[in-house]
């Protein structure tokens, strides 16, 4: 096998994981090199188009995975460089204190992380610094202890979402600024980056006024003489030494030819699914099984959380536009009648004509195909979306597996329950506002769609990290147990998952690891 050439370290993709933690090893002077599968996504008027972005799927892999049950399926993923935040809604929210504990669920127990919140509460402050993140801080009370406030102000709602807001806050909930990535200036808007534009949740953004891994990790790097980025380059697999213990090849398919990099450290940061997948692939005569898989728990204990998109129907028109403003919590822990975790609400973007037949709920399609554009534009000018998230508990029968070129993802949900007691608990929220505000038509069915198999935008588990190995792929460094200089980078080494969005817990443990790294290179 020839090497084509060696570095300090490589690592392999760019997304919140891979991209931050060469943001923060590229004033060490190693000689890095980064892999990305993808491209640079293209500034293009596409960027901003509902039909381009969400009916054809423009920016989603055109790849196929497989279910549980052997069906393919396409997934809601992309291979970029900056990987899924080019098409994250960008809500950076820290986990809860207590999410790093063990939990009583109502359909078990969602276990401990053997790191703290302490342990990971300077690194979301510098996260949120390095990520642009707006918010404000004493609004939520499941908010956890904070070392500094937010680096920049809470978003403004607009009129009509104030109005929203004040609508939840007069029935005694505690709606608050949902902490958002922006290169936002309200201040002075001529200074702005962005526009708040109305294509702003899962749209790429055209203007570069996202805080993502491309834009905030990536290009400030891009041009450094001791980094090198290699774009359109698939890691095919990782070669390990005679004893095992060492990885010392990266075959990569370099724009279609086939080259062998080594390293002193590797570092996988392909997502939770695709890291998994990797060291499945990789598997040798010392590691039959997929490298780093002694514990038998690589690709094991795969978690997405329960979602439903949720549509409130409004009389007004909405004039305003970058609606995705608000948090609830509330029910995060639970109710009264209902002493465990339900989840986290949050509004999303602007729901635009174009959306709408791609994000209609099974039973509600046949009907909205015969609506003539000019209605589809009626209902989402009035229309309000709603994001509702709700754990799901580590389940080691759901996991990702590869048989020879085919990537499988068995996922069997659970914790069903307090999802759909959330569910039900927002509809009738929405329903008790419309008594206070006329601007609400109180529909007895709000249309609502269970997120399906395909969005995998919150994956995370199938490398947990912990101390012991015979129950976890990774130490509390994020490096393999079984292999010297091996590190997975991204949201797998999550033992558990929580009710809110993973990727600022990613970002703040690629900065954890760099700190490591940096002191071992």
């Amino acid at each position: 096998m020839n090497i084509t050439e060696h570095y300090d370290i490589i690592i392999i993709g760019t997304g919140a994981g891979g991209g931050t933690l060469a943001y923060r090893l590229a004033p060490s002077e190693k000689k890095i090199l980064v892999l990305e599968r993808g491209d640079f996504l293209p500034r293009e008027k596409e960027n901003w188009s509902a039909k381009e972005v969400y009916q054809k799927e423009r920016y989603h892999t055109t790849e196929h995975w497989y279910d549980k049950d052997g069906k393919a399926f396409r997934p809601q993923t992309g291979y970029w460089v900056g990987g899924n935040t080019k098409l994250y809604g960008s809500a950076l929210i820290r986990l809860r204190e207590r999410d790093f504990e063990a939990v009583t669920h109502k359909d078990g127990i969602s276990p401990a992380w053997e790191l703290k919140y302490q342990d990971f509460e300077p690194y979301y402050t510098q996260a949120e610094k390095l990520y642009d993140v707006h918010g404000k801080q004493g609004e939520d009370p499941t908010d956890p202890p904070r070392s500094q406030p937010f680096p920049n102000p809470e978003i403004s709602h607009k009129p009509h979402i104030q109005e929203i807001s004040d609508g939840i806050r007069e029935l005694g909930y505690y709606p608050f600024h949902l902490p958002m990535g922006m290169k936002l200036n309200e201040a002075d808007l001529t200074r702005s980056p962005c526009i708040r534009c109305d294509t702003h949740d899962g749209y790429p953004c055209l203007v570069h006024a996202k805080a993502d891994a491309e834009v905030n990790t990536i290009l400030p790097i891009r041009d450094k003489s001791n980094l090198t980025l290699l774009t359109k380059a698939k890691v095919l697999k990782l070669h390990t030494s005679e004893s095992g213990r060492e990885i010392t090849a990266v075959e990569t398919d370099v724009n279609g030819q086939l080259h062998h990099f080594s390293a002193d450290i590797v570092v996988v940061s392909c997502g939770a699914i695709n890291s998994a997948a990797l060291l499945l692939r990789s598997a040798n005569d010392k590691h039959p099984n997929g490298l780093a898989n002694s514990s038998d728990q690589v690709g094991r204990n795969y978690m997405k959380q329960q979602e439903f998109a949720v549509l409130s129907i409004h009389f007004e028109t909405f004039e305003a536009k970058f609606q995705k403003t608000i948090g609830v919590n509330d029910f995060y822990w639970g109710e009264p009648d209902f002493p465990y975790p339900m989840g986290m609400v949050q509004n999303t973007g602007d729901v635009l004509t174009d959306m709408i037949p791609a994000e209609a709920p099974p039973l509600l399609a046949p009907f909205v195909k015969l609506i003539p554009e000019f209605g589809l534009q009626q209902i989402a000018e009035r229309a309000v979306g709603w994001w509702l998230q709700t754990e799901d508990l580590p389940d080691p029968n759901n996991r990702v597996r590869t048989l020879g070129d085919k990537l499988y993802v068995d996922y069997t949900l659970n914790n069903t329950e307090a999802a759909q007691r959330l569910l039900h608990r927002w509809t009738s929220v929405m329903k008790s506002i419309s008594q206070k505000a006329a601007h609400v038509i109180p529909f007895s069915l709000y249309p609502r769609n269970e997120v399906p198999q395909e969005a995998v935008a919150h994956q995370c588990g199938t490398c947990r990290f912990g101390n012991d190995p015979k129950t976890s792929v990774l130490d509390l460094n994020c490096r393999t147990h079984d292999i010297n200089n091996l590190y997975v980078v991204d949201s797998s080494f999550f033992p558990s998952n929580s009710g809110v969005n993973p990727t600022l817990t990613i970002i703040a443990n690629a900065l954890r690891i760099g700190d490591h790294l940096t002191q071992l290179i």
